[in-house]
């Protein structure tokens, strides 16, 4: 169901109706901030050619101007049009475009892609959702629309319209409504544009997936330079503070259970223990803990394996110590 929108919102309205996906492709072309469901997260679209529209999403945001944003295509002719089609980037849109992975390519020269968007860096970060929805937004809309999660800056990501709402309700034009992701996780970024691939942001797509199609992946590490959304330290983070691989729950703290481990437990992100439930979840289930009276979220183990990487990096960026 559609969530109800207030005088204070923006008016929402299912992302499967081509009316509502036209108005929110003249929105995008008009220089506004839409956002729009994708299989991951949430994102919050704006022109990725028009410096003045992405400079809405920093202000809407709250966000570092350093730190780049990805932009979102219909295809991946329309993403090798921006940045350069080396064989592995092929080899990988092959193998896992339409889908929740961003590549980070050299700029193709004429490449419109605002610099803004790229945070004045040669490179750009390029992806191909694996949301029919989205891509007809993208198609109809008909250039790169730059869309960061549509949260304040280091917040949790939203992972339902009213997530949005409640976040950036006010400061965007047009809510699109596709009920929950379904992956939950931001995409992994990989870096082709060097001499050798580099993971630069663990996600669905995960690392022994990418070295099946690219063989030796590079890890990224603390202190290399911002290169791709969400390498910042500190970034998906609630109100409360956050405490890692919790085997015990303290005053004053709520508690986020894996594998049903605690019969106490506030939430479970996959009482059987299964990762891709437990990636669906996250971010919703720290929101719900994230309220008045409780001091700290305290998360149990999850397995470093497979998605489970994933879930680690945002819970880790998450527990940072706060700028």
């Amino acid at each position: 169901m559609p969530v109800p929108s207030t005088p204070e919102t923006a008016p929402i309205r299912p992302v499967d109706d081509p009316q509502a996906r036209a108005e929110a492709a003249r929105l995008l072309r008009a220089g506004r901030l839409v956002a729009f469901p994708t299989e991951t997260v949430y994102g919050l679209g704006a022109d990725a050619t028009d410096e003045n529209a992405v400079a809405r999403i920093f202000a809407a945001k709250d966000r570092p101007r350093f730190n780049p944003l990805i932009s979102h295509v219909p295809d991946a002719m329309s993403a090798f049009a921006l940045g350069e089609a080396t064989p592995a980037a092929e080899r990988l849109a092959a193998a896992h475009w339409p889908g929740p992975l961003t590549m980070v390519l050299r700029r193709r020269t004429g490449c419109p892609i605002a610099w803004l968007t790229s945070a004045g860096l040669e490179t750009v970060a390029l992806r191909v959702p694996g949301s029919a929805a989205a891509r007809a937004l993208l198609a109809e809309a008909g250039r790169p629309i730059a869309a960061p999660s549509a949260n304040r800056s280091g917040r949790v990501s939203p992972t339902t319209a009213a997530h949005v709402a409640e976040e950036l309700g006010d400061r965007v034009a047009l809510i699109l409504d596709g009920g929950p992701c379904p992956v939950g996780l931001e995409s992994t970024v990989v870096d082709l544009s060097g001499a050798r691939p580099r993971l630069l942001r663990p996600g669905a797509v995960t690392r022994e997936q990418l070295e099946a199609v690219l063989g030796p992946v590079e890890l990224a590490v603390a202190g290399d330079a911002i290169a791709a959304p969400g390498m910042l330290a500190s970034h998906y983070a609630p109100q409360a503070a956050v405490r890692l691989n919790a085997t015990d729950r303290r005053p004053g703290e709520a508690f986020l259970d894996f594998g049903a481990t605690r019969g106490d437990a506030d939430l479970d992100l996959s009482r059987s223990g299964d990762p891709v439930e437990a990636a669906a979840r996250l971010f919703a289930s720290l929101r719900d803990l994230d309220r008045p009276g409780i001091a700290a979220i305290a998360v149990a183990p999850v397995p470093e394996a497979g998605l489970g990487a994933a879930i680690n990096d945002r819970l880790r960026r998450a527990a940072a110590p706060r700028g």
